[in-house]
């Protein structure tokens, strides 16, 4: 049993589409916390809800279910799943909306939602949300097991990740998420910046600017200044003290940025 469901979407707050959810939830388990991640998601924006689901579910205990709904195939003959990786369960449409936690668990076990015992007596063509992935999931928080929901589906959708090119001498990546403050994170670890660079002289480039170190705070540059930094999902970052990098420096989600030895 679970104690505790999340909630990914791309519906706002204006209209009554997460309440009527967690109506749905509440309404089979009451004893269960509702966190919600986000639902600032840009409409239809699957990739987005991929990586903020991404640097989220980590945090949660054993036993969380997480439901993102990004569906613009919404009353399709898309499937409708549940993603099992052992400790935590996901339950969302079979979109792609899932690629990192596929990417970090190749073998997690898919189950494909079939017996609509477990859904609304009327689903609503538009509003599987509500209708599907909030009852499914709290039939799973009450210790329903996952075999009584459907048969396992081989081949989900996997999605795509974007992955930075690592040689010996530069990494080639790009933007993946702009967050509120207008930071631009890019899909460049860590762990692999710290590889190739290894204590060498090094240039972030991006656009026609550079900068050729990393900050351990925003406050070390002066206001207005360009810096990166590592992130706190531990990803690197192109940031503007006090300001908005995203808008003054013309980044958006799909602008290269490498790391070359210099």
């Amino acid at each position: 049993m679970s104690s505790i469901i999340t909630l990914t979407t791309d519906f706002g707050l204006y209209d009554g589409y997460v309440g009527a959810m967690k109506g749905v939830i509440l309404g089979i388990n009451s004893n269960v916390s509702i966190v919600d991640l986000s639902h600032e998601i840009p409409p239809q924006d699957i990739q987005e809800a991929a990586y903020l689901l991404w640097t989220s579910y980590r945090f949660f205990p054993r036993g969380t279910i997480h439901v993102a709904v990004v569906d613009p195939g919404v009353g399709t003959e898309r499937p409708a799943i549940i993603v099992d990786i052992g400790d935590q369960r996901f339950v969302g449409p079979d979109n792609g909306i899932f690629a990192y936690i596929y990417q970090d668990f190749p073998g997690a076990t898919v189950t494909y939602i079939t017996n609509r015992s477990y859904c609304l007596p009327q689903l609503s063509r538009t509003f599987h949300g509500r209708d599907v992935f909030a009852p499914v999931a709290a039939h799973l928080s009450r210790g329903t097991k996952r075999s009584e929901f459907g048969p396992e589906l081989s081949t989900p959708v996997r999605g795509e990740v974007s992955s930075a090119l690592v040689t010996r001498d530069y990494i080639k990546g790009q933007v993946v998420h702009v967050d509120r403050f207008g930071n631009a994170i890019t899909n460049i670890s860590e762990s692999q910046f710290l590889r190739i660079t290894g204590g060498q002289s090094f240039r972030i480039e991006f656009k026609d600017m550079y900068v050729d170190c990393i900050n351990d705070t925003y406050g070390d540059v002066t206001a207005g200044e360009t810096l990166a930094v590592m992130g706190s999902a531990g990803m690197l970052e192109i940031s503007v003290n006090g300001g908005n990098a995203a808008h003054s420096l013309g980044l958006d989600r799909t602008t290269p940025i490498s790391v070359v030895i210099e």
